[in-house]
């Protein structure tokens, strides 16, 4: 069974070493995704519909609500992955041009080769994660490092520099913001794709076309991203039990809960709890549209 081994959560998103060795489904993060193999044996990530490959000298690359799954192969060797799920608000916040990875095409390609660099700073975040026990100063400096050089090498952000970059949670058209509204207002409750198109005053099928056009992924992943955002900010900084969670979150069995955690992150929500390390602030409210 996959297992994490150590996860740091802050203002920045998060940072997590993960032993995998089972598949994830199809899911997406309100953050810029960047997977980079630590060790262990090759393994691919399935990314815009196409395969790509999770080496020593490559990385994925996964944008802003992009879905993709980890296409672990039924019976192949574990990979140890480096997964980072940075913030596009603290990386504006760190220098202002690169609000701009909360854009679609801030990676305009889904896997690319490392530099030495890359792979040396890479390591080191690894190494820190495994050996260390970092402050929240450190932390951000040699994540920030990380990510300046992954930024410089794979992404589109000069070319993207003054135009406006529309979040999910800024969707410029308001019957999208009234749908995401509706679903952050009942993620205690099971997914309604009929409540949710009442609620934006659409036909189903409307609001599902709308919604994709808009966000690029669908109504009910939409839903399950804000659903396992909050799930993993309770487990991380709450006092709940994960049965507690798992009622609030509107789940019929603790085991449905458990089972919905480990398909997107891998693990258990249990399991979260006992490796991740609060660094600094929580993350931001990305749930409920202005």
């Amino acid at each position: 069974m996959s297992k994490a081994m150590r996860i740091h959560q802050g203002q920045f998103g998060r940072v997590a070493l993960l032993d995998m060795d089972n598949a994830l489904i199809h899911h997406a993060h309100p953050h810029c995704h960047v997977l980079i193999k630590a060790s262990g044996a090759d393994t691919q990530f399935a990314v815009r519909e196409e395969i790509h490959p999770l080496l020593d000298d490559t990385a994925v690359l996964v944008n802003s609500w992009e879905a993709h799954s980890y296409a672990h192969q039924p019976g192949a060797p574990r990979t140890v992955i480096l997964a980072l799920y940075i913030e596009p608000r603290w990386l504006g916040e760190m220098q202002r041009e690169f609000t701009a990875s909360g854009s679609p095409g801030f990676f305009p390609q889904s896997c690319g080769t490392l530099t030495p660099r890359i792979r040396k700073l890479a390591d080191r975040m690894a190494e820190e994660l495994l050996y260390d026990d970092p402050s929240g100063d450190r932390m951000e400096h040699a994540l920030f490092e990380l990510m300046i050089a992954i930024i410089d090498r794979f992404s589109e952000w000069r070319s993207l520099r003054g135009t406006q970059v529309t979040m999910p949670a800024t969707a410029t058209d308001f019957r999208v913001r009234q749908a995401i509204r509706f679903m952050a207002g009942t993620l205690g409750e099971e997914f309604d794709a009929g409540r949710v198109a009442a609620a934006a005053g659409l036909s189903r099928a409307h609001m599902f076309r709308l919604f994709q056009q808009t966000m690029a992924i669908t109504p009910a992943l939409y839903f399950n991203v804000l659903r396992m955002e909050a799930a993993i900010d309770a487990m991380a900084g709450g006092t709940e039990s994960a049965t507690e969670v798992s009622g609030r979150l509107g789940f019929a069995a603790p085991s449905h809960f458990s089972r919905f955690f480990r398909n997107h992150q891998g693990v258990t929500p249990t399991e979260y709890r006992r490796v991740v390390t609060l660094v600094g602030r929580m993350g931001v409210d990305r749930a409920r549209p202005q």
